[in-house]
């Protein structure tokens, strides 16, 4: 097996690593970098579950390899809340919308619309709603998660 020296930056943290190159980024965040907050759901790129933000932009964790994260700042659901415990803007939003049940799929709409919210503060409706369309949850009938998102892109909750 082939390994890498990477060196990344997550939730503010700089991290080296000697990794396979067949590691999912998923499966490094979870199990070398103990950022049990990344859920893997479908493995495919599917449900969204294991959405994190790198450098700025969501992606899925479980379609990108360690190795090219090299080099980049990745956020996970565990990076979002302040070090007091405030919680993330978006975070909120899904708390005060009842925007989550079991939680499962909760992380990767939070870092989807965190990593909306921080390019474009009040991003249009359909921009947010359209993200979101590539996430699967079985619990909440999207109805307090679409709540929340309207009311940070601006909208009525």
């Amino acid at each position: 097996m082939s390994t890498h020296q990477i060196q990344l930056t997550i939730n503010g943290r700089p991290q080296h690593a000697t990794v396979e190159g067949r590691l999912t980024l998923s499966d490094f965040l979870r199990g070398d970098a103990g950022c049990t907050g990344v859920h893997v759901g479908c493995e495919h790129g599917v449900c969204g579950a294991c959405t994190v933000m790198v450098d700025g932009n969501a992606v899925r964790s479980c379609l990108m390899l360690a190795v090219q994260a090299d080099g980049c700042t990745v956020t996970t659901v565990e990076g979002l809340a302040a070090e007091d415990g405030t919680l993330h803007p978006v975070q909120q939003a899904l708390r005060d919308e009842h925007g989550l049940q079991c939680g499962f799929c909760t992380p990767g709409i939070v870092m989807t619309l965190a990593s909306l919210t921080a390019a474009d503060n009040k991003a249009a409706p359909d921009k947010v709603m359209n993200a979101l369309s590539g996430h699967i949850c079985r619990c909440t009938g999207y109805q307090g998660i679409r709540r929340a998102a309207r009311k940070l892109a601006g909208g009525a909750a």
